[in-house]
């Protein structure tokens, strides 16, 4: 399946080839053509798992600033070919010395995790309103109390280490509760609690494949602003992955990614039969499985939220484009402190 989505390309036929004819970008397999689009509405193509794509396609992305982003097929990002680095340097200069100051990573780490658990209990607390009174009420009111106990805690953290442990214990209430928000399709998408690499159930599938589109999203977002993706605040530095990505995606994990899913499976716009179960066991989207969520969470990213910080209402997928930039403010000393997005 192929689908042009918000002048992003994803090609996720197993053995396509992307070539371009002219001015136009061709997707091909097995000696027929399966679509194709003028490169001029292109903003950026990303390559979902065995896809091969042609040379001179490369260049000219490189060229006109394109962006070619390859996941796998679970849509765990791989890499991104980007041309050459764009970017006021001294923005990066003085993300470099922010990176450098124990005090101010401490600082924009705490906004981080703010975000985070703040949208992770808005969504527990939209959970229980709209579950009344049912047996989930009480597992959801636990988990909403230990967020904002955890809340409380944050502002008085005085390490990364602390803030790490809080982010834990966080995630880990949360997914507590996940289940019993799942309300439809109880069978085959029970959650027992998190497991990645692989996954071990539907909704975990699910999950890892919508962060995956979220981080490179965010990745986009923050090297469309110049900022060095490797040099986070919250999640320490690890060779080849991008930390300060890591650290964004944090405040949209609850708001586009799992609130989506939650939606997809309670909604039954996804089912059982859109994944592959492998051995030991781990699941897999099909290819319609894939489809079918990424055009959810285009239309998602095209839903209109109002900006905290803006006052505005903006397209959610702008979203992090925006904190990328007021992260870049920050930084560059124009504003005071980072304000993570947290939808009203």
């Amino acid at each position: 399946m192929n689908a042009e989505l918000l002048n992003t390309l994803f090609v996720m036929t197993q053995g396509a080839y992307v070539r371009l004819d002219g001015e136009t970008v061709k997707v091909e397999a097995e000696g027929s053509r399966l679509t194709q689009t003028p490169l001029l509405h292109l903003g950026g193509i990303v390559l979902f798992g065995q896809v091969g794509v042609s040379p001179y396609l490369v260049q000219r992305c490189a060229e006109d600033g394109r962006s070619i982003t390859y996941l796998d097929m679970n849509g765990r990002y791989l890499a991104r070919m980007v041309g050459a680095t764009s970017g006021n340097v001294l923005l990066r200069k003085a993300h470099y010395e922010a990176f450098s100051s124990p005090a101010r990573t401490l600082t924009i780490a705490r906004q981080f995790v703010a975000g985070k658990l703040q949208n992770s209990r808005a969504v527990l607390r939209r959970a229980l309103r709209e579950g009344g009174a049912g047996d989930s009420s009480p597992v959801l009111q636990a988990s909403i109390a230990q967020m904002e106990n955890l809340l409380r805690e944050l502002g008085l953290a005085a390490s990364l280490e602390t803030l790490r442990g809080i982010e834990g214990h966080g995630a880990s209430a949360y997914f507590d509760a996940f289940d019993v928000m799942i309300t439809q399709q109880r069978t085959h998408f029970r959650f027992a609690g998190r497991s990645r690499r692989p996954p071990r159930d539907r909704m975990n599938c699910l999950l890892s494949f919508l962060y995956a589109l979220a981080s490179t999203d965010c990745r986009t977002a923050l090297e469309g602003v110049g900022l060095d993706p490797q040099f986070g605040f919250l999640h320490s530095i690890r060779s080849g992955r991008p930390e300060l990505c890591l650290d964004l995606v944090e405040e949209f994990r609850a708001p586009l990614a799992d609130r989506l899913a939650l939606s997809l499976v309670n909604l039954k716009q996804i089912d059982a039969d859109d994944f592959q179960e492998r051995p030991g066991p781990s699941f897999l989207l099909t290819d319609e499985g894939r489809k079918k969520v990424i055009v959810a969470y285009q239309k998602r990213k095209q839903r209109e939220i109002s900006h905290p910080l803006l006052k505005k209402k903006v397209p959610l997928g702008l979203v992090p484009h925006l904190q990328a930039r007021i992260l870049a403010r920050h930084l560059r000393g124009e504003i005071p402190s980072y304000a993570p997005f947290i939808p009203g």
